[in-house]
């Protein structure tokens, strides 16, 4: 695929990966009945904080939504609309609504990290972590502003590891050779579907057993 191509497809996924944990964030601050400002907010940095610190820690500047702003005012715009039609009694959130943006975010996030850590000739691991950062810092901070402990940590069900499966995937599909369309629809499809399969069947990762008699 020519370069321009690439870039411009990156930027469609990036995209729709901001849209979905924007969403998602706009969801848990209502269900938390913040005002318009906390709406914002938690939207700006789901939607935004897992590609930001990929940024600093891979030393890209600037930030991807600083180069690309318009998607600034879309999260913007969507947090304030969301809350405008929340406070009209229209919706109710409750808290499964939030897995299917969330795990959609999940895939493309990590898809892209993945790649653009690959593209600047990363080892494969480290490829794959970025893909990881990408993907869940921007539910972890969403968690935080929401005053509860990060899902990634707390929730057994698999979070980070169907991001990393899903970087794999891509790597795999890279090695291969094959066209990078085909390269980010199977690692997104594989990190989201795991997600989503782990929920509706209950699947957990394994946690350490608490002695409740200390």
């Amino acid at each position: 695929m020519p370069e321009g191509s690439a870039d411009w497809l990156l930027r469609l996924v990036e995209g729709v990966a901001v849209l979905a944990f924007a969403l998602s964030g706009v969801i848990e601050a209502t269900r938390r009945r913040m005002d318009v400002v906390g709406i914002c907010s938690v939207a700006f940095v789901t939607a935004f904080g897992g590609g930001t610190l990929r940024d600093v820690l891979l030393d890209k500047r600037p930030f991807f939504w600083v180069a690309h702003w318009g998607w600034v005012w879309v999260v913007l715009g969507l947090s304030a609309g969301a809350a405008l039609w929340w406070r009209s009694g229209h919706a109710q959130f409750t808290a499964r609504a939030i897995r299917l943006p969330d795990a959609l975010g999940l895939g493309l996030f990590g898809a892209v990290g993945t790649s653009q850590s690959a593209a600047l000739d990363m080892p494969a691991v480290v490829s794959a972590l970025m893909g990881v950062v990408t993907a869940v810092f921007g539910g972890v901070l969403r968690d935080i502003l929401c005053n509860e402990i990060p899902a990634v940590f707390r929730d057994h069900r698999p979070y980070a590891v169907c991001a990393f499966a899903g970087a794999w995937v891509w790597l795999g599909a890279d090695a291969l050779a094959a066209p990078a369309p085909l390269a980010l629809g199977l690692a997104a499809a594989t990190a989201s579907g795991l997600r989503l399969v782990a929920l509706a069947r209950g699947w957990q990762v394994p946690g350490w057993r608490s002695d409740e008699s200390v």
